[in-house]
């Protein structure tokens, strides 16, 4: 597994509080299933963080059916991000998965509220949408960042996806 680090403009020394979490990359017919936030037009590698007990597997089968009703079998974790901002430290790390049938939808009433669903979207459109984080410097540094770790995963996992 490789391991990348981001620092954003304003991390600290040292950080204070960390949050991990797991993401999967699911591939049909040339097309990658993301999350997308309808209200804020923000798109995402469907994933979240851990709950208390899990292992990285059980996380991302549990957050990948919450976000887009599909039963999944993740690899082993190919790729490590680890982000800083502020005093914080994310973890994420990276699975390909495979469709293993339909399960449900269970959003959170925040993810209600920005209104997100999967969708299944061309790879090339994808690295299009996140090639297009420096857009964001200035405006909104969390897009900016989420959108730079989406694309630097990508990019790294490339030759994993059209395996």
């Amino acid at each position: 597994m490789k391991k990348i680090e981001i620092f954003g403009k304003n991390h600290l020394e040292k950080w204070e509080i960390e949050r991990a979490g797991c993401r999967g990359l699911l591939v049909k017919d040339g097309k990658l299933l993301l999350s997308y936030e309808t209200v804020t037009d923000q798109w995402m590698m469907p994933g979240g963080g851990f709950e208390e007990g899990e292992d990285e597997k059980s996380c991302l089968i549990r957050e990948m059916e919450e976000e887009t009703g599909l039963l999944v079998s993740p690899s082993e974790c190919l790729l490590e991000i680890d982000e800083y901002y502020d005093e914080w430290k994310f973890v994420n790390r990276y699975f390909l998965c495979q469709a293993t049938g339909k399960g449900k939808i269970s959003l959170t009433q925040q993810e209600k509220e920005v209104g997100l669903e999967p969708r299944w979207l061309p790879i090339e459109e994808i690295l299009e949408i996140f090639s297009r984080h420096e857009d964001y410097e200035g405006k909104n540094e969390m897009r900016r960042g989420m959108y730079y770790r989406e694309f630097t995963a990508l990019n790294e996992l490339m030759p994993h996806i059209l395996a």
